[in-house]
């Protein structure tokens, strides 16, 4: 079947989208734009199960075939009412494989719906660029598992390596009467040897992308009660792979819906999904388990984008974002992180980094009621739609913006995921983000023209002359406050 080639769409050119035709879902995302992180307007799948019978007959299943027409069909038209300016449509390994995905092509081209037929290694490659594109830091394998095909490529240094497709998405498995994770091993094993994968990151992250792998790791958030629901950098050890094959062995399907939420039509695919990472597990030998929410979709717009812009910091650029739409004063956040700075010498750059995000939101609570503002700044750190982050660093960024709008301790959600020591560094740094904006008023001079020094004894506050006016009791009581967070004591140095 002839390959399509990609289309590449401009960035920053007003509203795309993107339908994925997978061998289980189909889904529309519509972005506001093609950026470093595109903000999502609209989000709709169905579960087609267009694979469903693609081992057994070599087709794509004709009901699924009949229900996914017009779901499309309905797709291409939100679109267009949406005023989408590039759409474009994908299809993976369901449709590249199967007898009939030519007349499937052709069916679509009929309803204005042109199809990009992405090869295995295609849909490799971009699914490690979504990887990267969320986790900018990732180095080891990524593996996309989807519904008729399960994608390895190795992730380094920003760069997306070689990968392989191979045929073992969670609707083939089942079809191909791979019924124990004996069985699955077996086939893993051979298809490795196959595709000539070697041992690429022992000892390495595995990322994992898919909705079955989602929901699993949704499983184990709650079999584990893990205090913050979000799934995105979820982390898990490599033999808890094996935990969550005893698990769905044992939890009947109804109850599995009552704890997760999971859809009946996803339930299904979670048994041989955990086989599958188990044998993963077994044949890689990954260091930890991750969960990325960004996979082939986030992978195209990342891909497409700017060598400079596909550099950029995630979660700064989202949080620099998030605090403009937001805040006050635009651009008060870097400088807030500048100025608070000298108090954190020393301070290793992945602390130095949420330090800044947090800065960055610290307008985020202004219009809030004030009774509220400090829940305000967790609900935005912990809840917030970030990536680039994992539970720890939210729940810093959460202690931050939670003592620096006021909040009086620890939140009992930050207390389950953080440790004495770094709930303290993420107080001093709402305390210090507290003075900054009670001194300044938000405003970019008083910031710009005083200083903060800590030394032996004292945390000193130095101010021009013209700014020493600003020095009123609340800006005192703060420093003292700060100065304390430090077993310091306060001082002023007034300029002339």
């Amino acid at each position: 079947m002839a390959v399509i080639p990609l289309l590449r769409p401009k960035a920053n050119a007003g509203p795309l989208g993107i339908i994925d035709i997978g061998s289980n879902s189909i889904r529309l995302v519509i972005y506001e734009s093609a950026n470093r992180i595109p903000s999502t307007l609209f989000n709709e799948k169905i579960m087609a199960g267009l694979g469903r019978g693609l081992a057994k007959t070599g087709a794509l299943d004709a009901d699924a075939v009949a229900r996914a027409i017009p779901a499309l069909a309905r797709f291409r038209r939100l679109a267009e009412d949406m005023g989408v300016r590039t759409l474009r449509t994908v299809a993976t390994a369901a449709v590249r494989d199967a007898s009939n995905g030519r007349a499937f092509i052709d069916q679509l081209a009929a309803i204005g719906l042109p199809v990009e037929l992405l090869p295995g290694s295609e849909e490799a490659s971009l699914a490690g660029h979504g990887v990267l594109a969320a986790i900018p830091e990732a180095d080891g394998i990524v593996g996309d598992l989807g519904g008729g095909s399960l994608e390895l490529v190795r992730v380094r240094k920003g760069k997306v390596g070689q990968g392989i497709s191979m045929p073992l998405g969670v609707l083939r498995i089942g079809a191909l009467k791979l019924e124990t994770a004996r069985a699955v091993d077996r086939a893993l094993g051979k298809m490795l040897a196959k595709g000539g994968w070697r041992d690429e990151a022992p000892g390495r992250p595995f990322y994992m992308v898919g909705g079955s792998w989602r929901s699993l790791a949704r499983l184990h958030m709650i079999l584990s009660d893990f205090p913050l629901p979000i799934v995105h950098h979820y982390a898990m050890a490599p033999n808890e792979a094996q935990r969550l094959v005893r698990a769905l062995g044992q939890l009947e399907t109804k109850r599995i819906r009552e704890l997760t939420g999971i859809a009946s039509s996803r339930i299904g695919s979670l048994g041989p999904a955990a086989m599958l990472l188990a044998a993963l597990v077994r044949r890689l030998d990954p260091s930890e388990l991750i969960v990325s929410s960004y996979g082939l979709r986030e992978g195209l717009l990342h891909r497409s984008l700017p060598a400079e812009v596909q550099a950029q910091d995630p979660l700064l650029c989202a949080a620099r974002e998030e605090g403009a739409r937001q805040g006050r004063f635009p651009e008060h956040g870097d400088l807030l992180d500048r100025w608070i700075a000298p108090l954190f010498e020393g301070e290793p750059p992945a602390m130095a980094r949420l330090r800044h995000a947090a800065c960055l939101l610290a307008d985020v609570g202004w219009r809030a009621h004030p009774e509220f503002r400090a829940e305000r700044g967790v609900e935005t750190a912990l809840h917030g739609n970030w990536v680039g982050i994992d539970a720890r660093g939210r729940a810093l960024m959460s202690q931050a913006l939670f003592t620096h709008f006021g909040g009086v301790g620890v939140p009992a959600r930050v207390a389950e995921l953080i440790d004495v020591d770094l709930r303290e560094r993420a107080m001093r740094w709402g305390f210090a983000m507290r003075l900054g904006q009670r001194l300044s008023g938000g405003v970019a001079g008083p910031l710009k023209t005083s200083r903060l020094r800590l030394d032996q004894e004292t945390l000193l506050l130095s101010l021009s002359g013209e700014d020493s006016a600003l020095y009123g009791e609340a800006v005192e009581r703060r420093h003292k406050l700060l100065a304390e967070s430090f077993g310091r004591k306060a001082a002023l140095k007034r300029g002339a």
